[in-house]
């Protein structure tokens, strides 16, 4: 079982031709409504690959709050620990014809107070892992340290908002992921990230998008993979996917190398359709892209899988 807890939302995507710069004024060719936010979209990806997944975040007592709700259970995703107390909140999507966007969220109630229950229902349910989003940081450390037989955390770095946050995130996961640019900024060099992913004793999963990913281990090993090539129509929810698609695979006891390049193809066959979850696949169709392909792109490794 893997709970998901972190953001719920409504996505308002607006599709421009060009990210605006300071003071711009650009029109809109197109604007829509969907449901999204990091952690409901990776338990839809985690649900697709066929893993018992449970959203646990906050949203509203309202009929939007209960659709969003309704479509997650829809997709075989369990939401009985999701608290109903606050809101559903927004976020702007601005999305351009190549598949690039800028994402604008709105805060949300997810406490450490919620936190630490949501840790006591999964310890009570037997749950295998918790993923968080990188927006409880550096909070959430505490509250994880104070339960050491809790289940093995999966932090997805997105969110966290400096070098501090994303210390913590990282002291406090078995596994973490996140984007390139964002670790770069806040951790530094590849150096810098081989040294953390040994300090911290966490598996560190670097996006870097169209130019593919690299796993670093805590014995100090680097294994580096391509990304699928595809036509990219929205990357929106590319990363909730392949963070939903890791965990159902680490879930399935796959190891964290394989896990790795699974994601890497189901985050690229996202992409091939609009919207933060219409494009993500079922595990049938990355187990045939692989089969048609004997395999995603090779990956180059140094050192061994501990």
């Amino acid at each position: 079982m893997i709970v998901f807890c972190g953001y719920a939302n409504t996505d308002l995507t607006v599709r421009i031709p060009v990210l605006p710069g300071p003071g711009a004024r650009v029109q809109a060719t197109g604007v829509q409504y969907g449901e999204g936010g990091m952690a409901a979209n990776a338990s839809v990806a985690a649900a697709r690959m066929g893993a018992d997944a449970r959203f646990a975040g906050v949203v509203g007592s309202d009929a939007l709050s209960t659709a969003f709700l309704g479509t997650l259970a829809a997709e075989g995703v369990g939401t009985d620990w999701t608290a109903r107390d606050a809101e559903l909140t927004t976020a702007v999507v601005l999305l351009t014809p190549d598949g690039e966007r800028s994402i604008i969220s709105q805060d949300d109630a997810v406490d450490t107070g919620h936190i630490t229950g949501v840790l006591r229902a999964a310890r009570e349910a037997g749950a295998d892992w918790l993923y968080l989003d990188g927006y409880r940081f550096p909070a959430a450390a505490a509250v994880l340290a104070a339960q050491p037989d809790r289940p093995r955390v999966v932090v997805d770095l997105d969110g966290c908002d400096g070098p501090e946050a994303t210390r913590a995130a990282l002291s406090a996961a078995d596994h973490a992921i996140g984007g390139r640019a964002q670790l770069t900024e806040f951790v530094g060099d590849d150096n810098a990230l081989v040294r953390a992913a040994v300090e911290h004793r966490v598996y560190l999963m670097v996006t870097d998008g169209p130019r593919g990913w690299t796993l670093l281990t805590p014995a100090g090993e680097r294994h580096d993979g391509e990304a699928i090539t595809v036509d990219t129509v929205d990357a929106t929810g590319a990363g909730d996917c392949f963070a939903g698609t890791y965990c159902a695979e680490l879930d399935r006891g796959t190891a964290p190398l394989e896990a790795a390049r699974f994601a890497a193809v189901a985050a690229g066959l996202s992409c091939t359709r609009p919207g933060a979850r219409d494009g993500m696949p079922r595990r049938d169709a990355v187990t045939a892209y692989l089969q048609a392909r004997s395999g995603p792109q090779p990956a180059h490794s140094q050192g061994e899988e501990r």
